[in-house]
């Protein structure tokens, strides 16, 4: 009964995952396609909108990241791959702590110019 469990969340993990690389493929492209994009607006305002939206992006898969590992974790981990968790989890905590702040850090004139 534990195997299968093991197997369930294998798939749950490996189904978590390519949703996270899907999500940041779809970002990437978004982005590219915004900076490859014509605009008559400035193209510093357009690069930052780009930056801060792939960081968006980029936040939400680390997250998506992050729970695959938990969940391939979850049923009966050894030791080691706790260790390894707890590795991944504090770098990507640490990623998505920096990129969050610098996200929001570059959406306050954003918003300030909206009021």
């Amino acid at each position: 009964m534990e195997e299968l469990f093991k197997e369930i969340a294998s798939r749950i993990a490996l189904g978590v995952e390519a949703v996270a690389a899907l999500i940041i493929v779809y970002g990437a492209a978004e982005a590219v396609t915004g900076l490859l994009r014509p605009r008559l607006d400035d193209s510093r305002g357009r690069r930052k909108r780009v930056w801060h939206r792939f960081g968006l992006w980029l936040i939400l898969g680390l997250e998506f990241m992050l729970a695959a590992d938990i969940v391939r974790t979850a049923i009966s981990p050894t030791w080691d791959q706790i260790g390894q968790l707890a590795s991944i989890a504090v770098i990507r905590t640490f990623l998505n702590f920096f990129l969050e702040r610098d996200v929001e850090k570059y959406d306050e004139p954003a918003r300030v110019s909206n009021e």
